[in-house]
């Protein structure tokens, strides 16, 4: 197999032309502002962010649908890393899974297998016939006949199947009820543990597939937020509970995401983990600390502007 494709991007900005116009223009709002991320090759890496955030955008400049209005992307593996675009070393050696995949429309399911099983060199077709089994994909049917649920399958299987040194999955799960799409993220960490490459997922169902993510990369209005180990994201807040004037001198001088009134008692979401003695002195003090889930983190840092929600319970 080839080996692991990772991915770098400088100071990105892509603009969209308005309507009238056929190339973007200074005054067009930028879908990418200044992005610059590193994606490390051989990892599952979680992109995240609100509609809107640029996610799509980030992905399909890697897979070389489109090109940067500035900035440089950089896709391969480690120490060739070159510019994907109209580059088809770097292309066949990425797979961009959309929700139902890019299918031959006018076709039976079975025709894209068999064209994807000579264009991609890394093709596993026993794992596609093994996993449209699994979902119960009637392959000589054409996509507009499935349900969506089954067409979000069929570009689940595809992005597996490939087995492409860069695999990205964009909202792939679109369409799957629940138990399907656990059904893909098992196959998904089986593969990738059997045959090793660099996984990006784009999803909203941060809860469900927190668990697989190595890495994380969030967008929040066309900018990366941040882009760091998930185990250090998990690690970054604490939430402080119990009196409010206990918590309030705890926090002090800390930067605040969330914070919820309740009567007398205040719970607070603090960036930046406590040492220690910090711990120690807040659980002497009455406090209650906990861990933030990271569907909760990625909500308080992107909610608002400063970051910062406050909610009042009555």
């Amino acid at each position: 197999m080839t080996a692991p494709f990772g991915a770098r991007l400088d100071d990105v900005v892509v603009r969209y032309p308005a309507p009238a116009r056929l190339r973007p223009s200074p005054d067009d709002a930028p879908a990418l502002d200044g992005a610059t991320c590193t994606v490390r090759a051989g990892s599952i890496t979680g992109v995240l962010g609100r509609n809107g955030a640029g996610k799509t955008t980030l992905l399909s400049l890697l897979a070389a649908f489109r090109r940067p209005t500035g900035g440089t992307v950089l896709v391969g593996p480690d120490g060739s890393l070159e510019d994907p675009w109209e580059n088809t070393w770097i292309t066949s050696g990425v797979q961009l899974v959309r929700e139902s995949g890019d299918v031959y429309p006018e076709e039976a399911v079975s025709e894209t297998f068999e064209y994807l099983a000579n264009v991609r060199p890394d093709w596993d077709g026993d794992l596609a016939s093994r996993l449209l089994d699994q979902f119960e994909v009637d392959v000589r049917k054409k996509p507009a006949a499935l349900s969506r649920g089954k067409r979000s399958a069929v570009g689940a299987v595809i992005g597996l199947a490939s087995r492409a040194p860069l695999t990205i999955f964009d909202e792939v799960y679109l369409g799957m009820d629940a138990p399907t799409r656990y059904a893909f993220y098992d196959a998904l960490l089986e593969d990738y543990a059997e045959h090793p490459r660099t996984v990006l997922v784009s999803s909203h169902h941060v809860e469900e597939v927190e668990r697989l993510f190595e890495d994380v990369i969030v967008l929040d209005e066309g900018r990366v937020l941040l882009a760091e180990p998930a185990d250090d994201l998990r690690a970054r807040a604490v939430s402080l509970t119990g009196p409010s004037a206990a918590v309030e001198r705890v926090a002090d001088g800390r930067p605040v995401l969330h914070r919820q009134q309740l009567g007398p008692t205040l719970q607070v979401v603090v960036d930046g983990p406590l040492a220690p003695d910090e711990r120690a002195a807040a659980q002497d003090a009455g406090l209650t600390l906990g861990p933030v889930p990271l569907q909760d983190l990625f909500v308080h840092l992107t909610r608002t502007p400063a970051g910062t929600t406050t909610e009042e319970v009555p």
